[in-house]
């Protein structure tokens, strides 16, 4: 049974750091594309960020690109979302995503 269970969201002054963890179980993670979406209060999903399965190339959109940074643990089956800088406009629900299933969320709230 496929299961992501994300933690590790909080709340944060802007210019903070957090690190997500996405905790996979029922396939291998670096088998497999993974990917970290948001949604903000009242927006529709954004990408945030994905994970090439293999050799593990990455992908991030411009407004997260040299703040963010995914990565994954082979041996704890887990994938990570590094924040850094982080601004107001990064408050969400941050979701991991991958085997056409999503986790639950965690919430990351940036404000002083």
């Amino acid at each position: 049974q496929v299961r992501l269970v994300e933690s590790g969201g909080g709340l944060v002054q802007p210019g903070g750091s957090l690190r997500l963890s996405c905790a996979a179980s029922g396939f291998t993670v670096s088998s497999n594309g993974m990917s970290w979406v948001r949604q903000a209060p009242g927006k529709g999903l954004e990408w945030v960020s994905d994970i090439q399965s293999g050799a593990g190339g990455t992908h991030y959109p411009d407004s997260v690109k040299g703040r963010f940074t995914i990565s994954r643990d082979n041996a704890k089956n887990t994938l990570y979302l590094q924040m850094n800088s982080l601004k107001p406009e990064d408050t969400a629900m941050y979701y991991c995503g991958g085997v056409a299933s999503w986790g639950q969320g965690t919430q990351v709230t940036v404000s002083s």
